[in-house]
């Protein structure tokens, strides 16, 4: 995949998670508690639902790797590289 084609998916998993946001107005650094509003719970929604997406383990210590969009592009970029498939 792309980054481009991980953003998309990680936006379309984001804004499954809170309706509220409009992926058209969220940056790639937008962090995702303090700037996008999101609660540990929708969090870790989220981490749930790119677990299921990529069929990636996402341990908790790597949390802070999807703070924002860019870092967790990043993030699942070199996961799938690296074949860290669950």
């Amino acid at each position: 995949m792309t980054p481009t084609d991980l953003r998309a998916a990680f936006i379309t998993d984001l804004t499954a998670v809170a309706p509220d946001l409009d992926a058209a107005t969220i940056g790639d650094d937008d962090h995702m508690q303090t700037d996008l509003g999101l609660d540990s719970m929708d969090f870790l929604n989220l981490v749930s639902a790119l677990h299921k997406r990529f069929g990636l383990p996402i341990p908790e210590t790597d949390y802070p790797r999807l703070a924002t969009p860019a870092k967790a592009v990043t993030y699942l970029a070199e996961m799938l590289a690296a074949g860290n498939r669950a």
